[in-house]
């Protein structure tokens, strides 16, 4: 047992000099598990699931820990258990950076959710901010604690389970919530009913705001590998005609538009999306496709839009949602006279 103390000891002592290790290998093992979604889903899931069993230790640490004593017979120490904390805090945002940063449309407002997480990463590899800014706040350090881990679901319930985005959404939203509720007590010890009622009340206001911020977070999983707007499509080969950004009344009319998509998923993923036809901001039209995961080059979905209002002129764009109205991009053309 002491030879297994020491080693302990000397992990740490290694992680003390070397802060900023963890944090590599978190970028680069998301990175990896991002390039090998398609190539070697197995590997993917791997990495995936392996990041979901460090987010276990972090809930059940307490238990554990008196579990460890009570069987071996020697207390974890203290700069174990707070560098074990920061390591998965930095593994698990440095692993879901690579997949929110493809999957971002960076001119909407998923830029605020994306930038988090790229501050909550940085913050993680800087002690100073992390142990005497963050970890002493504790209401703080309960949402960046959840933030990490709702991110975390995001990308990894897609590529281990094949759920669609909704669903990862709905589930990685209520673990969320779930599993930060027992952190609540620290905050508002329960020593009366309306003590206890405030903290319910907290919890669901904290899943409510999460739901109605979902147009605010990327799709994980899902990214864009090829868009078009085209006046011509060739169904045999699925391929855009010549790309336009521009075009006149006297086309849009005669001919009509279609908006292509290549849409990149894991394998095995099923998926309804939709093409939102908005004009000067006003939506027009939806049309729902079906998506399947596993092509290399993306899954090709196209809408055909005809009608069109008699004021057709200004900017026009095609937004490609999920379900739960996730934006997975954007394309913007302008009709003029």
């Amino acid at each position: 047992m002491p030879v297994l103390k020491q080693q302990i000891l000397r992990v740490i002592a290694l992680v003390q000099r070397h802060p900023g290790m963890v944090a590599i290998f978190g970028f680069a093992s998301g990175l990896a598990s991002f390039l090998l979604v398609e190539r070697q889903a197995e590997l993917a899931q791997v990495l995936a699931l392996v990041m979901l069993l460090g987010w276990l230790w972090l809930i059940l640490e307490n238990i554990l820990r008196e579990r460890i004593a009570q069987w071996f017979g020697f207390e974890l120490p203290p700069p174990l258990l707070r560098y074990a904390t920061q390591m998965i805090h930095q593994e698990s945002l440095f692993f879901v950076l690579p997949f929110f940063f493809i999957t971002t449309t960076w001119n909407s407002g998923q830029l605020l959710f994306s930038g988090l997480l790229a501050c909550a990463a940085l913050v993680s590899i800087i002690d100073p901010l992390y142990y005497k800014w963050l970890a002493r706040r504790r209401w703080l350090y309960l949402a960046y604690h959840t933030l990490a881990l709702f991110a975390v679901m995001l990308t990894a319930l897609p590529i281990i389970f094949k759920l669609t985005t909704p669903q990862s959404y709905q589930l990685a939203l209520a673990a969320s919530v779930l599993l930060s509720f027992p952190s609540l007590f620290a905050i508002i010890p329960v020593h009366r009913w309306w003590r206890g009622l405030l903290m319910v009340g907290l919890s669901l206001a904290l899943g409510a705001g999460g739901w109605l911020a979902r147009v605010w977070v990327p799709p994980a999983t899902l990214w864009l590998n090829e868009v078009a707007i085209t006046t011509q499509f060739d169904n045999l080969q699925r391929a855009p005609g010549e790309r336009l950004t521009q075009l006149s009344v006297a086309q849009l009319r005669s001919q009509g538009l279609f908006a292509y998509t290549a849409i990149n998923a894991p394998r095995g993923l099923n998926e309804r999306i939709y093409h939102v036809w908005r004009h000067d901001g006003r939506e027009i039209e939806r049309i729902a496709l079906d998506i399947h995961g596993g092509r290399k080059q993306g899954y090709r979905a196209w809408s055909k839009k005809q009608n069109f209002p008699e004021q057709a002129v200004g900017r026009w764009q095609v937004q490609v949602l999920t379900e739960a109205g996730q934006m997975i991009g954007v394309l913007r053309f302008h009709v003029v006279e």
